[in-house]
Order: structure tokens, then C-alpha cells, then sequence
């Protein structure tokens, strides 16, 4: 018997009603996401309510206490929470004074809805595309482990499943053995998106090769060379260890291994643009070694320092076009800048919930080498994307 089934089709039975908890961080991509789960369903079963949203807030007392609040029901539902932690441009009041939320303020609203249930939802599932503390996932020194705690208080509560993309190291995930955790990514609509963007695009080895900012992302770019068939070269950083500069240890030096890059196009994949100094200086040396046009997708565009640095760069032809989700919030800035291509996930994550929601396999969601190669396929073809 064939137990392959079409994600929420008549033949499947959900886990239960589905129902959506947009936080205030995710409004903008909780609306889109619910989009593609409405049409999806009145395509594929005939019918589905005018929206899964489900009305909530979390509002503060003036002393800068919070609490949350569900206006809907919930009772019997297959609940699913989108959170951004990492959605600064949140604020609320405190004594007068006007406050930036910081994760630790988005991961404490979200523990708030989590209580505002009640117990009452047939499950609770939570999409958090900004893994709350997943840049402190090991220990060094005498150190926190805050990654690895927020899962436990979170498996604690009686969450079921968290979802998260390009974990910083998926293997904190060790650390709740007893709860799903599934970690994506977005290399199908990366790719998709440098297809319908990037003029005279040539995936093969002759005109293009893949290249690693660091060693921590080698995992990250050698998915891409091996679909595309084509040379891996890996930067790796030479640190000053005597020292700390806001927080972590100044790189000394970007060393590069790998085949000669001059002439040909440049992928460069990492997990986000935090300060910016990394990619800057990795596409600066590729470029001094002769290396034709770069191109930079990061699931995470931080840019915690601005973005005029990366204007001057664009300025200076250090690379050509940098491609990022829109998984967490983007400064505004950058939609003026002709160099960003905003990559939209709102039908990956609808895809997603789908898949859960009705207790459907992720297999091939979560592992999308069999579109990607398909994609590449048709645009080999000179098919339209």
C-alpha cells in the first residue's frame, strides 16, 4: 500500500482544526503565510474558512510588565505560532520611556500565548525562523548555554514541534531528544530567485564556483556544488584569540583554499550578514584574485550595523547582488538598495504548516535536492521559471 499522500487532500485527516497565532513580530508574514494556507485549501478541498489567524496581543502595564491575551478559541486546535525574535522595529512603553523588544523580550511573549492556552489546543507548534539563542549553542568557557535551555523550558511547556531555518548548528537539537525539531532551509527559492534575477546566469562548472566564508558554512555550500557540479573553495579565519572585541575574537586574517576564481562568477552561501565584515572582506579578496561577478544569498540580513558600508562596497564592485529572506525583519533601507533581492517564504512555511497540520511526511520539504535539481533542469532547458 503506497503511503505517499498530497499534503492536505480530502484522503488525509488533520491532527485537528487548524488555527494560526501570528505574534506582533510576525504580523507581516503571519498574513502572508495565512494567504497561501487559505488558497491552498479551497484549491485542494473545496472549501476553507476566510482566514486561520487566530486574535491575540500581549499588552503591557506601564511599568513595562506584559501579559498575553487569545481573543478566539483555541479549544481541540492544531495551534501553530509564528515568532521573530529577532523583529527590533517591536517597541512598547515603560516608565515613559520607549523600548526596542530584544529576543529575550519576543521569546517572553511567546512563553505568555503559550500560557494564554491554557492547555486547551490539541497541540501547539512553533515556527520560529530566528532560533532564539542560537548563536550561543556550545560552551567555550564558563559560559551560558541559552540555546539549549530555551528548548527545555519550551519541551517543559508542551510544545510539540518547533520549526526553525539554517539553524546556526542544528545540533543543539541534542538537546530535546523527545520533541520534533526540524530545521529547513531555503536553498530551492535561493536558487529560484538568482534564476529569474541574474542576467547571463550559467550554473556549470566553466563559468561559476561556489565559495565558503568561513569553515562553520562548508556544509551550507557544498549542497550547492554538488547539485550544481561545480569547485568549492573554503575561507577560513585566522583569529586573535588574546583578546575579545564586543564579544568575540577579532579575525586576524581570511585565508582561502580551493582552485583559481578569476573570471568566473562567484555564490557565496552563509547563514546571515550580521556586522557584514566577514562578507566584505571575503568578496574584497576574491576580487582581488581576479574573480568575476559575486553573488551572496544569507537566510538572515542582520546589517546590524547599517547598510552604507554595504552601499560604498556596491559602489567599489565588490560584489553584485546580495539575496535574503524575508524570515526575519529587514531594516526598511534595504528596499532601496538595487543591490538586495528579498526572497519571500511565506508558501514554503504555508507548505510547511500543511504538512504538519495533517501529520504528512517533511521529507522532501525539508530536503529539497529533488526541486532544486528539477528547477535547474527546466532552466537548462530555457524554460520559463
Amino acid at each position: 500500500m503506497n503511503r505517499e499522500r498530497t499534503p492536505y487532500s480530502t484522503k488525509s485527516v488533520p491532527v485537528g482544526k487548524l488555527g494560526v497565532i501570528a505574534m506582533e513580530s510576525c504580523k507581516d508574514l503571519g498574513a502572508a503565510v495565512d494567504k497561501w494556507l487559505v488558497t491552498g485549501r479551497k484549491e485542494l478541498c473545496g472549501g476553507a474558512p476566510e482566514t486561520f489567524l487566530i486574535k491575540s496581543r500581549c499588552p503591557r502595564f506601564g511599568n513595562g510588565e506584559a501579559k498575553g491575551i487569545i481573543d478566539d478559541s483555541v479549544r481541540g486546535e492544531d495551534i501553530f505560532i509564528l515568532v521573530d525574535v529577532g523583529n527590533y522595529s517591536c517597541t512598547y512603553n515603560m516608565m515613559g520611556i520607549e523600548n526596542h523588544m530584544s529576543p529575550d523580550d519576543h521569546y517572553q511573549d511567546l512563553k505568555r500565548m503559550i500560557s494564554a492556552i491554557e492547555g486547551r489546543a490539541k497541540r501547539i507548534n512553533i515556527i520560529m525562523p530566528f532560533l532564539y539563542g542560537g548563536r550561543q549553542h556550545k560552551r567555550v568557557v564558563r559560559e551560558s548555554l541559552d540555546c539549549a535551555e530555551a528548548l527545555h523550558e519550551l519541551a517543559n511547556l508542551g510544545i510539540s514541534n518547533i520549526i526553525t531555518f539554517d539553524a546556526h548548528d542544528a545540533r543543539v537539537q541534542n538537546s530535546i531528544p523527545h520533541m520534533g525539531f526540524e530545521n529547513a532551509f531555503a536553498n530551492y527559492q535561493f536558487v529560484k530567485a538568482m534564476i529569474k534575477t541574474i542576467p547571463n546566469l550559467s550554473l556549470d562548472k566553466e563559468h561559476m564556483m561556489i565559495v565558503s566564508p568561513d569553515e562553520g558554512g562548508i556544509h551550507r555550500n557544498i549542497f550547492y556544488s554538488s547539485l550544481f557540479g561545480i569547485d568549492l573553495g573554503v575561507f577560513y579565519k585566522r583569529r586573535d584569540f588574546s583578546r575579545l572585541v564586543n564579544g568575540r575574537n577579532p579575525i586576524v586574517a581570511h585565508e582561502f583554499i580551493g582552485d583559481s576564481v578569476e573570471g568566473k562568477d562567484i555564490l557565496i552561501v552563509d547563514d546571515m550578514i550580521s556586522s557584514g565584515d566577514s562578507i566584505i572582506e571575503t568578496a574584497r579578496d576574491l576580487k582581488s584574485r581576479k574573480a568575476g561577478r559575486i553573488f551572496i544569498t544569507v537566510t538572515y540580513a542582520l546589517f546590524t550595523e547599517g547598510v552604507e558600508r554595504f552601499n560604498k562596497a556596491y559602489e567599489d564592485g565588490l560584489f553584485d547582488r546580495i539575496f535574503a529572506t524575508n524570515l526575519t525583519y529587514r531594516r526598511p533601507e534595504l528596499a532601496d538598495c538595487e543591490w538586495f533581492t528579498e526572497v519571500d517564504m511565506s508558501k514554503y512555511i504555508a507548505k510547511i504548516i500543511d504538512c504538519i497540520n495533517y501529520d504528512e511526511s517533511l521529507g522532501e520539504l525539508i530536503n529539497p535536492a529533488g526541486r532544486v535539481i528539477d528547477l535547474m533542469e527546466r532552466f537548462h532547458r530555457g524554460e520559463r521559471i
